[in-house]
């Protein structure tokens, strides 16, 4: 073999090594970044009787009942302004009939119901609603179309017996 061939040999060997590397290069480089895990939106966390609940530990999720646009949106504004963690945030189940507002739970004695209504003056707690098919999280407030706003309310309530709350994820 003659040294040229020789060296067009091997310049055509590094020729396809460098292609290939190319071609491995790009791809890894337009390939998607890995998915995280999403983290869940809140955490059952015990509460013993006599503990001190806060806003910042309650999660809540917002359902809109009535025909005013943005109404769950606004509404979870002013809750997270007061200090409560977002749950979410979306229209309640067709046909639900809440004029001004509800608090659906399946605790009535829980302290983050108590803690939310404090803030809703006019409310009305409903228990037995089953929550499991909302697709919500926490303590979940429904508001109809005579709702106007969150008012200021306790910014701690003292639990009255043993629970869970469903607190934000840290």
């Amino acid at each position: 073999m003659t040294q040229a061939l020789k060296s067009a040999t091997t310049l055509g060997a590094l020729v396809v090594l460098l292609v290939l590397a190319a071609i491995w290069g790009w791809s890894s480089l337009t390939e998607p970044l890995p998915k995280l895990a999403a983290a869940p939106p809140c955490t059952e966390t015990a509460v013993k009787a006599g503990n001190t609940v806060t806003t910042d530990e309650v999660t809540v999720s917002v359902l809109n009942a009535g025909k005013r646009a943005g109404l769950a949106g606004r509404t979870m504004d002013e809750l997270l302004a007061q200090g409560f963690h977002e749950g979410t945030s979306a229209n309640a189940p067709s046909g639900t009939d809440v004029g001004y507002a509800q608090i659906w739970t399946d605790d009535i004695e829980s302290p983050a119901v108590a803690l939310l209504k404090s803030h809703l003056q006019r409310s009305k707690v409903v228990d037995g609603v089953d929550l499991t098919e909302l697709g919500t999280v926490g303590v979940v407030l429904v508001v109809g179309d005579r709702f106007d706003a969150v008012g200021d309310g306790a910014q701690e309530v003292q639990a009255t017996t043993d629970t869970t709350i469903c607190s934000p994820a840290s």
